[in-house]
């Protein structure tokens, strides 16, 4: 009895050969690429704003107020999350919309990455919406105490405004969480 061995290209499929307009619409999808390599750039930018605040806190730390500390650990934070939705965006948006990463079992591929898709991709980028909004508005909050004095820098009605933005993004969160479970429903059933 006897066993061939099939090399890796043997065990591809061939690939197929698409006419000229659809081969030109389906490369479209590379022009892609210079975004999400200025999402990168963007992502250093943030590094070193990073870098700056942690710098500011660390060395006025015994000059600063427990608010103004605060104030700058709420800033790091804010970093981080806008730093991570830019992750998710760069990885997610360029494995769902350009082409794979196959990153083949690499022991720090993201979780996520494996069943990324773009309804999923949506729904993580509302929720790390939402937290980066979160953020802001404990941030408003805290500074709020200063309201009618004259030393805050946010008016009653720019409170009220950022607080029903937040919770435009909340609503906007649950209705594509909602419209995407519908569709899931509508996917199984036509199986």
């Amino acid at each position: 009895m006897s066993v061939e061995l099939e090399t890796p290209n043997q065990s591809r499929t061939a690939e197929p050969r698409l006419r000229l307009l659809p081969m030109i619409i389906f490369s479209s999808r590379w022009l892609q690429l210079p975004l999400y390599l200025g999402l990168i750039v963007a992502q250093g930018v943030y590094i070193l704003l990073f870098v700056k605040e942690l710098w500011h806190v660390s060395f006025h730390a015994l000059e600063l107020t427990e608010e103004q500390i605060m104030m700058s650990v709420l800033a790091l934070i804010d970093v981080v999350m806008i730093s991570n939705l830019l992750v998710m965006v760069i990885v997610g948006g360029y494995e769902t919309f350009v082409s794979r990463l196959d990153l083949g079992g690499h022991p720090d591929e993201p979780e996520w990455l494996g069943h990324v898709n773009a309804s999923v991709l949506k729904i993580k980028l509302a929720m790390a919406i939402i937290g980066i909004s979160s953020i802001a508005l404990l941030r408003t909050f805290i500074e709020a105490g200063n309201l009618g004095s004259g030393r805050g820098g946010y008016t009653e009605q720019g409170v009220m405004w950022q607080v029903l933005i937040h919770l435009t993004f909340i609503a906007s969160a649950i209705g594509i969480a909602f419209v995407d479970k519908i569709s899931d429903k509508g996917a199984h059933r036509q199986e």
